[in-house]
Order: C-alpha cells, then sequence, then structure tokens
C-alpha cells in the first residue's frame, strides 16, 4: 500500500483534537484510522485570549501521539489546521512555533468563514441535501458555524465566537445549570446571533443539519433509548425526531454531570459541554419554522479530506 495514496488530517479544535487518516483509490475513499482526545485546548484561557501552558501540554502531547500513528502508516500528505481558541489566541505565534520545534507540524489557522465553508465541503458528503433550505450547525468549543444552503449552492454563512466553552465559561458554573443562567445565557446568545435571525427569516430553512460532535451524541441517546442501531462507522445521515430533542433536552438540562452521565448513550467526553449545545440547538429551532433534525458524521476535517482529494485528483 502506498503512503501516497494516503491523506491525514489533523483538527485542532478548541476542545478536541481530532485525526483522521484515509486512502483514496480508483475513485473511492477508505477510512484507515480515525480518532478523537479531548485535549481542551481553551480550558482556563480561552475567556482571557490565550492558550496556557498547561494546555499547551496537553496539545503537543496529543500531537506526539498522532505523528507516531502518522509514522506507523508512513503518511506524508499531512495537513493540521486549528480553529477558534487558536485564532483568538494572543500568543498564537508562540504557540505555534513550539508546536513546530517539538512535533515538525506546520499548524494552518483559519477563519471562521472558512471554517463554515468547510463544514459544508464535509456535510455534503454525507447527507442527501435536497432543493429545500437547510441550516447547518456546528457547535464547537469555541465557535459555532451557520450555514444556510440546498443541494446547489451556499447562500449564507457565518461563524461565531460563542462555543461551549466560551458559553460554559460564562453561565454554566454551577450543575445542574441554574434557571437563571439558562435564562441569561438565551439573552446572551440572542444578542450574538442578531445576523442569524436575518438570514433565518431571509432564506427560511426547513431541515436543521447538525455536524457531528453533540448532534453525534443526541443521536446516539436516542437510538439507545429506542433499541435502534447506532453506527458512526457504517452511517453518515442519521435522523434526530424534533420532539424527542426537547425530551432529551429537558433531560440534560435538568441533570448533574454525575446524573448525565448514567444516561444510555451519552459520550464522557461530551458530559460538560451537551448541556450549552442544547440550549443553543433550542434556541435555533425557537427562532426557526424548522421541523426536522439531521445529523451529519461529517464535518470540518472530513470537507478537508475531500478539498485535498480534489487538489490530488
Amino acid at each position: 500500500m502506498n503512503g501516497n495514496n494516503k491523506i491525514a488530517v489533523i483538527d485542532l479544535g478548541t476542545n478536541t483534537f481530532h485525526l483522521s487518516i484515509a486512502e483514496y483509490t480508483d475513485g473511492e475513499l477508505t477510512t484507515i484510522h480515525k480518532e478523537k482526545i479531548p485535549v481542551k485546548i481553551g480550558e482556563e484561557g480561552i475567556e482571557e485570549g490565550i492558550i496556557t501552558e498547561q494546555a499547551l501540554t496537553r496539545g503537543i502531547s496529543t500531537l506526539q501521539y498522532f505523528q507516531n500513528i502518522l509514522e506507523e502508516h508512513n503518511i506524508s500528505n499531512i495537513s493540521a489546521t486549528a480553529t477558534s481558541a487558536f485564532r483568538n489566541a494572543r500568543n498564537q505565534k508562540e504557540i505555534l512555533e513550539a508546536i513546530k520545534i517539538k512535533t515538525n507540524f506546520d499548524v494552518d489557522v483559519i477563519s471562521g468563514d472558512e471554517e463554515a465553508q468547510l463544514i459544508y465541503e464535509g456535510v455534503q458528503h454525507a447527507v442527501a441535501l435536497t432543493k429545500e433550505k437547510h441550516l447547518l450547525m456546528d457547535i464547537g468549543g469555541g465557535s459555532v458555524e451557520f450555514i444556510i444552503c440546498d443541494d446547489e449552492k451556499v447562500y449564507w454563512k457565518k461563524s461565531f465566537e460563542i462555543g461551549g466553552q466560551r458559553l460554559m465559561s460564562k453561565f454554566h458554573y454551577t450543575d445542574p445549570i441554574p434557571t437563571s443562567a439558562v435564562y441569561d445565557l438565551r439573552e446572551y446568545i440572542n444578542d450574538q446571533l442578531a445576523s442569524l435571525i436575518e438570514a433565518i427569516e431571509k432564506y427560511n430553512p426547513t431541515i436543521l443539519v447538525g455536524a457531528s460532535g453533540s448532534f453525534d451524541t443526541l443521536c446516539e441517546i436516542y437510538h439507545k433509548e429506542n433499541n435502534l442501531k447506532f453506527d458512526l462507522d457504517s452511517k453518515t445521515e442519521y435522523q434526530l425526531p424534533v420532539t424527542t430533542f426537547h425530551s432529551i433536552n429537558q433531560e440534560i438540562i435538568s441533570k448533574s454531570k454525575e446524573e448525565r452521565l448514567l444516561i444510555p448513550g451519552m459520550a464522557e467526553m461530551r458530559v460538560n459541554m451537551i448541556v450549552v449545545a442544547c440550549l443553543l440547538i433550542e434556541y435555533v429551532l425557537d427562532i426557526s419554522q424548522i421541523s426536522e433534525i439531521k445529523s451529519s458524521t461529517y464535518a470540518l476535517k472530513e470537507g478537508l479530506i475531500f478539498r485535498k482529494i480534489k487538489i490530488i485528483s
């Protein structure tokens, strides 16, 4: 197996670092290895606009681990992309230099607009988009991306720096989250998402497509509750009934962390951020006429892979 046929992408997210290795042969894409580690690079420093030494140490350790895997698979075609925590860090230059010295990875810090575009490129390979308007939503640790599109084009897209880690540090200070904090959070995101409200009124999307992350977890909870098969490796699109989301949401926001962990299908790495993620989704449903939720198992990293395939094809 030739290493030149293989593509690797590393997504340095605010909450999670992802590694995906794929092989592209005769028009077919096969995933060889994928892994995600909750590095929490934005923890403790995100509100101050820095990446702390402790967070950098965790990040470098994870990247060195990824490096060993890449060497085992003989990969030379590697892209490393960083998002919200990195693009907003005042110490970004020093952080990137430290990563280069320790791992030899050249990390590309992308803009929010480019992040939204890559998410769209990933989702369109996972979900059967139709002529109806879709609202794509990707809830990251540092930012949340929204894209309004159909099966032919993107009408509007924007990245907002209101990701899960940021919202947790502002509002989720006790567990379960207090009712007063839920109200304050909704007021805050209502102010932050004014341009999204305008775009929804203009384009009237009817289907919400959640990109990976918290949406994967919500779909798994739904499938476990109903004894349905759920396998992220065999399927790229899942349905989540809106009524089911609302009942899961009420359960999640009313429980403590320990109680949430007992919910069948709850991913331990998402047990903290899932609360504010659910409140974000609830808000989007409230301000729109959306009556259907789909989940895409593809997001930014798959968008990067498919873009690299275009280049080498």
